[in-house]
């Protein structure tokens, strides 16, 4: 986004908040469906960022949702409920008959009772549910799926679970991969998995989600370039695979990490010892990045300035609100002349930032969080939430 975009976003809105391009959002998903083909499908994991729902391009062909709240927003967006994965480590009897109630696509299962509890709700409708297995990691292993060995006795045994049909497997080990080796080593391990099953077995996978974690570059100034080389680096691996089975890709933070900006107001300054410190009204609370330590990395921040001033630059400690010494977002960050009422925009905040901070630490204001596009404008969809009840008068 210009920064004539932006100052002209920033002046109706109040700080600290977001704002999400939905732009920047569908490009980013046009690109990676160009690296991956028309063969593959795209599910935007929505963990990563739930305010995007609403506006979710038709690009989408799958919305993974992990957890009983993630479902009550889809509800309340009108999503279609049939283009949705609920997974999750810790599913319930309760969110699975809810999930059912919502008439979710598929299901996934990570344990046999999810199996079990799946199977259960199903024939309870008389109905069959589609079901993905989750596949651990191949290195070892995590909380996360089941070993190889009971997912296919799972399949070897699927007649004994009338109310699943089970159409494929789901395989994702962690995110923020910055090389190709692994991930590829990844589509190996599914593409031979695949052929295992139906010689073995008799079993026909039709349908593979796969998470590529590929990673994304917070503190680099050639981020959007490297990120690309990344897409291309893995491509050639997700085509073959797709030729093969009904592949579709899971991501989040890829798709949804460049599209975000924070905006934060700068309320004070001080120099104490030597160093310019910049108290800000947003903090650690709200704006968190992958890999950020006490604000040793620095991210792309664009300085909004309320005065005309400038000066050479110096080097400038930017602190949150919080009370404590830990609430620092960037150290020796290059300004010049920083002064109060000044806004300080923090980029590629679109994925997980909003939702992973520590939202609720001293009862500071929630960001109010908006959208934007060049055809409709900016679209506050979250006011502050304290406000009003700050505000309020008692009887």
């Amino acid at each position: 986004m210009k920064k004539e975009t932006l100052t002209a976003l920033a002046a109706q809105l109040a700080t600290p908040s977001y704002i999400f391009d939905l732009d920047l959002f569908e490009q980013r998903a046009a690109m990676v469906r160009r690296y991956f083909g028309d063969k593959t499908g795209l599910c935007f994991s929505i963990k990563a960022n739930p305010f995007l729902l609403g506006r979710l391009p038709d690009i989408f062909d799958k919305i993974e949702v992990c957890s009983p709240g993630e479902l009550t927003v889809c509800e309340k967006t009108g999503v279609d409920t049939s283009k949705i994965i609920f997974s999750g480590v810790n599913k319930t009897e309760a969110d699975v008959h809810r999930a059912a109630e919502d008439e979710v696509g598929t299901f996934t299962a990570e344990s046999l009772l999810h199996v079990e509890m799946i199977d259960r709700e199903a024939q309870s409708r008389g109905k069959v549910f589609p079901v993905l297995l989750r596949v651990t990691d191949i290195k070892g292993g995590s909380q996360f799926g089941m070993e190889e060995a009971q997912v296919l006795d799972i399949i070897r045994r699927r007649a004994d679970y009338p109310g699943m049909d089970i159409v494929g497997l789901h395989y994702f080990t962690g995110t923020q991969k910055k090389k190709a080796k692994p991930i590829l080593r990844e589509l190996d391990y599914i593409t031979a998995l695949v052929a295992r099953i139906q010689d073995e077995l008799s079993f026909t996978v039709e349908r593979i989600e796969y998470g590529t974690g590929l990673a994304v570059d917070y503190f680099d100034d050639n981020a959007d370039a490297l990120e690309e080389e990344r897409l291309a680096s893995i491509s050639e691996g997700i085509r073959a695979l797709s030729e093969k089975v009904a592949l579709t890709v899971e991501m989040g933070r890829f798709f949804a990490a460049p599209c975000g900006y924070y905006l934060t107001k700068v309320i004070d300054t001080k120099t104490n010892y030597g160093i310019n410190y910049a108290i800000v009204d947003g903090g650690m609370n709200q704006l968190k990045y992958d890999g950020q330590l006490q604000g040793m990395q620095i991210p792309k921040i664009i300085h909004l300035k309320k005065h005309g001033d400038s000066g050479e630059a110096q080097p400038w400690t930017l602190c949150g609100s919080l009370c404590t010494t830990a609430d620092i977002l960037s150290r020796n960050a290059m300004f010049d002349s920083l002064l109060p009422g000044d806004i300080l925009v923090f980029c590629r905040t679109g994925a997980y930032s909003v939702t992973e901070g520590m939202a609720v630490f001293l009862s500071r204001e929630m960001p109010v969080v908006s959208v934007y596009s060049e055809q409709n404008g900016l679209t506050v969809i979250r006011e502050m939430l304290y406000s009003d009840v700050f505000n309020t008068p008692k009887l």
